[in-house]
Parts: C-alpha cells; sequence; structure tokens
C-alpha cells in the first residue's frame, strides 16, 4: 500500500482537567497530566497503531520533552528522519479540559517552526501525505512547507490537508489559506472552519462551496458524525457512534488517521468516513490525543 508522510508538528501535551468552574484569581482543583501531542505526530500515531506504514515528517529540541515524545513515537512504531534540533525547545501546548470533554488549547511551536524542503524524505514509496495546517500557516515554516507541496504534488502524490483552526487560519488572513487549497486531494476541517472559509452558514452550501476548490471535502461534526463530498457524487454522511467522552483532545487527529488508511487503500468515500469516526470513537474515550502505548 505504500508509506503514508505525515507532515507538520510533534508537542508534549500538558493536559488540565478541571470538573468545575474555574476560579479565576485563585485555585481550582484539577488533574493533570502529559501526553505526546501535535496534529502530525498524533495522525501518524493512530496510522501507526492501525499497522500502517508511516513516517513523521518534523522537528523536536533536545531537551527532556523531546526525549519523551521520542520514546513515544519509537513504542508506538512510528517512523522518523534526525528529527532533533539540537538546542530547541521541543514544542509545548497547554490544553485546559473542561467538565463536558472540550478542551481549549495554547500551544507554542518551539522546535516546530523552520521546517523547509531538506525535511523532506524520499518520495519513491510514499502512497499519500497528511499535511497538518500548524506548520503550513506558521510564518517561519510557510516557505518550506510550500515548497514541500511542490515537490509532492510534482510526484503526483495526493495531499490530505487539515486546516488546523480557525485561530490558525485568521493569524494568517483567509485568501492565503484559500489559495492553497486547490492544491489539495482532500481537505478535512470541522464546521467552523468550512463557515470560516466560505462565508457560509449552512453546511451544504460550505461543502459546495469547498468543493470549487478540492475534490474532496470532508467535514467533521462532532456528536453529528460527518459530512463529505467529492465532484463525482452527492453528499454522504455518516452518523457518530456513542461513545463515553473523558477528552476530545486528538479526536480530529484520529478522524483523519482513520480517513487517510481506509481511503488510499479502497477509495470509497463512506467506508472511509466510517473508519474516521471509528477511531475518533476510541480517541475522545481516552485522556489525551494518542492510543495508549501499552494498552
Amino acid at each position: 500500500m505504500g508509506l503514508i508522510l505525515c507532515i507538520g508538528d510533534v508537542m508534549l501535551d500538558v493536559v488540565v482537567r478541571i470538573d468545575s468552574e474555574i476560579n479565576y484569581g485563585s485555585d481550582t482543583p484539577a488533574k493533570i497530566s502529559t501526553h505526546g501531542g501535535g496534529a502530525a505526530a498524533n495522525v501518524a500515531s493512530w496510522l501507526a497503531s492501525a499497522s500502517r506504514e508511516v513516517q513523521l515528517v518534523s522537528r523536536v529540541g533536545d531537551d527532556p520533552a523531546g526525549t519523551a515524545v521520542m520514546a513515544e513515537l519509537d513504542n508506538l512504531g512510528v517512523q522518523h528522519g534526525d528529527i532533533v534540533v539540537k538546542g530547541a525547545q521541543t514544542g509545548v501546548v497547554a490544553v485546559l479540559v473542561d467538565k463536558s470533554g472540550e478542551r481549549t488549547m495554547f500551544p507554542e511551536s518551539g522546535a516546530n517552526s523552520g521546517l523547509n524542503l531538506s525535511d523532506l524524505p524520499p518520495l519513491n514509496n510514499v502512497a499519500a501525505v497528511y499535511l497538518s495546517g500548524y506548520s503550513l500557516l506558521n510564518p517561519a515554516s510557510t516557505t518550506g512547507v510550500v515548497a514541500m507541496v511542490n515537490a509532492i504534488t510534482s510526484a503526483q502524490i495526493p495531499i490530505i490537508f487539515d486546516p488546523a483552526s480557525v485561530g490558525t487560519m485568521s493569524h494568517v488572513g483567509l485568501s492565503v489559506v484559500k489559495d492553497i487549497l486547490p492544491r489539495m486531494s482532500v481537505v478535512i476541517l470541522n464546521e467552523e472552519e468550512a463557515f470560516y472559509l466560505t462565508g457560509r452558514s449552512d453546511i451544504k452550501l460550505a461543502l459546495q462551496e469547498l468543493k470549487e476548490l478540492v475534490p474532496i471535502v470532508v467535514i467533521k461534526r462532532g456528536s453529528q458524525g460527518a459530512i463529505a463530498v467529492d465532484r463525482e457524487s452527492d453528499f454522504v454522511e455518516v452518523g457518530a457512534k456513542s461513545a463515553n467522552v473523558i477528552d476530545t483532545t486528538g479526536a480530529g487527529d484520529a478522524f483523519a488517521a482513520g480517513f487517510i488508511g481506509s481511503w488510499i487503500e479502497k477509495s470509497d468515500l463512506l467506508a472511509a468516513i466510517g473508519s474516521a469516526i471509528d477511531l475518533a470513537t476510541q480517541c475522545v474515550a481516552i485522556i489525551g490525543a494518542r492510543p495508549p502505548v501499552n494498552p
């Protein structure tokens, strides 16, 4: 089936779970844990856990956080080159998870900044590429990641793109994101991101508009499942599965991994969304963004 490249960030997630309202200016009891994170690293981890051959293209610092996240990636079976940057700090994100399981993130990209074409491995055996918007839209990495996109598209390898978040897109501007979308084979995003990109408030109108830019558009809808469209067929909708939601961190990354693994094997949009929802359902039932190393 070939290798799947995941281009983007690897982070240390510091997850803060609270079961009450925040007492601003005072103390709020919390449960705090650390986990490997970063969208590209999470997608790679879920793909590896599903026995897919996957390689991460990213950067970490030569600090204790980098040692920890690299050890986890190795235990999960994620391939990588020499991605340790001497003297750099590994990216860290503080993840605040409220009593409903919803998360709010405070990222510092650290060593992830500055990806360039020299970080891209040979493309001989690559079947597909996952690209995280966090790297593409990071001003310190944009030029290098665009050079990677040029090389990948020249090799006629499909790119599955996740634009990251409305916050990330708004920092660089709507026109920048929309200019890059036609280079992608698939875009996976949530409703808020789809509405931001199109200015629409109706999900099917947003899908139709995005379909003019990208051949396959997949919109994640959380507890409502997902909806997608391609240029050859009508809308495809799949409902969510019931789950004991503990932490939604990384659910979108697990969704992307499930979609990619199925889509490159079967080219079946309905089956790919079903696989995506299966992995996302597993993710929300655990703490952290990745499958357990020792389940």
